[in-house]
């Protein structure tokens, strides 16, 4: 049976716009046809290429072990045969909530249903910017097919932050041979999410593969001219880079929804089922700061996880559902030997201790508990793990649940 949703004033939406060209987008459109939607649906994207995942540009088509196109979430037929019209290469440059309008490309496109999914853009060093040095980001396709053939033996890289892209970056520059030095103002990589005890066995990784891991350090001045890149450490040493690839992180796209009159505060603000302050307005991914219910708690999380459940989800939400969207945030990250997953969240208030069973060679798991109570869990290198992690998130911590002896099926 065909679904349509109902609008605030009764009516049932003829027209659906999306703006956004990432996963979350994809997966949108994909769900609003899977739930019987016949209504027109216009996507807005500001690449040029059709929507595609972002977690293997950083990960398997930057160590060449991926082909690009494998990361698309639906080839061009499938728009076609879905009756969706695209709109690539295409940045929408207004949005007229009491017009119930969109202005992309020189078109006004008209909706009663509207779902923003702008993602986010990498935060830029300035410094690097204007110094006329190689630099370079990772955020889209373009950017990883540049920066692939430039991660190779002989070359020097400079990778600025430790987080979950410095650190993939520099594993992949690493397994192609690159000398690489990675510089992070933190005592611990990785510290926000994992905090010190993980964050340290990520270090170690590095350093055990090769890596300059420069912790507790910020840079000061980079000069480039005639011989090259100087590069200047608060500690007073100095780098050469051939290349340096700037991963500080991220922040959401959400000039577009501001300059609307959406409410905006570290992304756009949304309720439980993704809908923002303007009723015929929805937003989801990276952009979306959302009000979780089961969590008590706004987030705002940057993975791939996010956008494809939550670009899912929305369909069902724009379509009339009522049912909040409750997953706990998930991530993943592969860097050479190691493969983690990772469910939960820590929150602002942080945790009192983290458990750990087992090591990453044959397996390790890890919860993090505050007040007795897993807030967070992730596993390296055990596969098997995930599904028995996440029944235990948000629940009190088990006796035995350090006890590797246990197996984890049993903590339930």
């Amino acid at each position: 049976m065909s679904q349509q949703s109902t609008e605030p004033d009764g009516t049932r939406p003829e027209r659906i716009v999306v703006v956004g060209g990432g996963l979350a987008a994809a997966k949108a459109v994909e769900g609003l046809r899977e739930r019987g939607y016949t209504g027109s649906i216009t996507l807005v994207g500001a690449e040029e290429h059709l929507p595609y995942e972002r977690p293997p540009f950083s990960k398997g088509v930057l160590l060449g072990n991926e082909e690009p196109d494998s990361a698309t979430v639906h080839d061009r037929d499938w728009y076609a045969e879905h009756d969706v019209e695209l709109l690539l290469g295409t940045r929408a440059s207004a949005v007229d909530l009491a017009g119930r309008t969109v202005t992309a490309g020189g078109r006004t496109l008209p909706y009663d249903a509207l779902l923003v999914a702008t993602g986010s853009r990498p935060r830029h060093l300035a410094m690097a910017d204007g110094s006329g040095a190689p630099v370079a980001y990772l955020r889209t396709r373009d950017d990883s097919l540049a920066l692939r053939p430039q991660l190779r033996e002989g070359v020097s890289v400079l990778v600025v932050g430790a987080g979950w892209i410095g650190l993939e970056v520099a594993s992949a520059a690493r397994q192609d041979g690159a000398d690489v030095t990675v510089v992070e103002p933190a005592e611990v990589p990785l510290a926000r999410v994992l905090g010190p005890e993980l964050g340290e066995r990520f270090a170690q990784l590095h350093r055990d593969h090769g890596v300059d891991l420069r912790l507790g350090v910020g840079v000061e001045a980079i000069e480039h001219g005639d011989d090259g890149t100087d590069v200047t450490l608060s500690d007073g040493s100095h780098l050469h880079p051939d290349l340096l690839v700037v991963g500080i992180g991220v922040e959401p796209e959400v000039e577009l929804a501001e300059q609307a009159g959406l409410e905006v505060d570290n992304g756009i603000l949304v309720d439980a089922r993704l809908r923002t302050s303007d009723p015929h307005v929805w937003a989801a991914g990276d952009v979306a700061n959302h009000d979780h219910p089961v969590l008590g708690a706004r987030i705002r999380v940057e993975h791939w996880d996010v956008a494809l459940n939550q670009g899912t989800y929305v369909a069902g939400s724009m379509l009339g559902g009522d049912e909040p969207y409750t997953n706990q945030p998930y991530f993943f990250t592969d860097q050479y030997d190691w493969g983690m997953e990772y469910v939960g969240h820590v929150g602002p208030d942080g945790y009192d201790e983290v458990v750990t069973r087992g090591e990453p060679a044959d397996g390790m798991t890890a919860f993090w508990l505050k007040d007795g109570r897993i807030l967070a869990a992730m596993q390296v290198n055990d596969w098997d793990a995930t599904d028995h992690l996440r029944p235990l998130v948000g629940r009190p911590a088990p006796e035995k649940l350090g006890d590797p002896s246990v197996p984890l099926a049993e903590l339930h």
